[in-house]
């Protein structure tokens, strides 16, 4: 039979309107459920507002972020795990605003994909509002879009953004870090979103599936103790700000571990020195380490070895702040002290206990 030409349409090219607007209304009930005071987060318009005034902000200093989940996102396409990547998402781009003082406001989110699964789609942004819930802050939009030819059927990606708000002059961080200061270690869950193109190639090495039990926690498959999520670090983290007003700077250790980014809170002049013997390395680490002949030196620039924030405090405050966070959950560890800064701006005594 000779075709119309005039019958193409959207999804004989590859794109699913239908679907589309079934994942709206599947993700509807998530995100109402990250609500909060300065939004309403209804979606469906041309954009999301959020109001300032009714957050309680008087003389505010916007903050944002933005980031995606890396290549830990083929993890879970090839586990078939959806459901945790959208928390990873939202926590890369909350914990950088905490860092610099700030509460996190609101969030919208990035889908790209080949071809539309609703169901999958759906677990991704279950996901997200998991995260905006345990970040306090309300998803108020997103964006889909479905590219068949950019990128393979199953396959998509993901990207953040997120804007948090400081009474001006609370920003961090302060002006007052000083030789002697304290610096303290919050835990991480695990690998959290650093460092997986090195995590994959082990895996690759070792001839080991996603569904094999994980090595280093064998009651899990692999797949799903690696994709276990990055710790959402703002609502303690903002308890202590608030309740001891002795943070003097904060450090998300991501991508270059502590090597990287603790000097991006320190002035010229000083140095953080660290006791690798303070640290309590989750399983994960070690046999990253041993499998795939990691250096010592190389995990600490490549991945958090168990700290996922640092905390930079007065050594007279430090105790209050370290009871608060462990009253909010966190586990803490003292890992050292600031110095006048000699070399290198981190400096490193002891050993990693893997």
């Amino acid at each position: 039979m000779k075709r119309d030409k005039n019958s193409l349409t959207y999804a004989d090219a590859g794109v699913d309107i239908d679907a589309g607007n079934a994942l709206v209304d599947a993700i509807k009930p998530l995100v109402k459920s990250t609500r909060r005071s300065g939004s309403d987060t209804e979606i469906g318009g041309f954009g999301g507002l959020f109001d300032l005034a009714s957050a309680g902000f008087k003389d505010p200093i916007l903050v944002a972020a933005n980031d995606g989940v890396g290549t830990k996102l083929m993890i879970a396409i090839d586990a078939g795990v959806h459901d945790t990547v959208g928390i990873d998402l939202v926590a890369m781009c909350v914990n950088d605003l905490v860092v610099q003082g700030a509460e996190p406001l609101f969030f919208l989110d990035y889908f790209a994909t080949g071809k539309l699964d609703v169901e999958a789609a759906t677990a991704v942004i279950s996901g997200i509002a998991k995260g905006c819930q345990l970040a306090g802050c309300a998803l108020i939009g997103g964006e889909t879009a479905e590219m068949p030819g950019m990128y393979k059927n199953d396959d998509y990606d993901l990207a953040g953004f997120s804007v948090g708000a400081a009474e001006r002059g609370t920003l961090l961080p302060g002006e007052d870090i000083g030789e002697g200061d304290v610096i303290l270690g919050l835990a991480s869950s695990g690998v959290h979103s650093n460092g997986f193109s090195l995590v994959r190639k082990i895996v690759e090495m070792q001839n080991l599936k996603w569904s094999d039990p994980a090595p280093f926690e064998p009651n899990r498959s692999l797949g799903e103790a690696l994709l276990e999520p990055t710790r959402i670090y703002v609502k303690p983290l903002l308890s202590a700000i608030r309740e001891s007003g002795a943070i003097k700077a904060l450090a998300h250790i991501t991508g270059g571990g502590f090597t990287e980014n603790i000097p991006r809170v320190l002035p010229n002049h000083l140095a953080a020195h660290i006791e690798l013997g303070a640290i309590s390395p989750p399983k994960v680490f070690g046999w990253l380490s041993n499998a795939g002949g990691v250096s010592e030196k190389e995990m600490l620039r490549t991945f958090n070895c168990g700290i996922g924030m640092v905390a930079v405090i007065a050594q007279d405050k430090a105790e209050i702040v370290q009871q608060i966070l462990e009253d909010a959950g966190e586990k803490v560890f003292n890992l050292g002290k600031i110095t006048m800064r000699e070399s290198d701006a981190v400096e490193y005594s002891g050993t990693l206990e893997f």
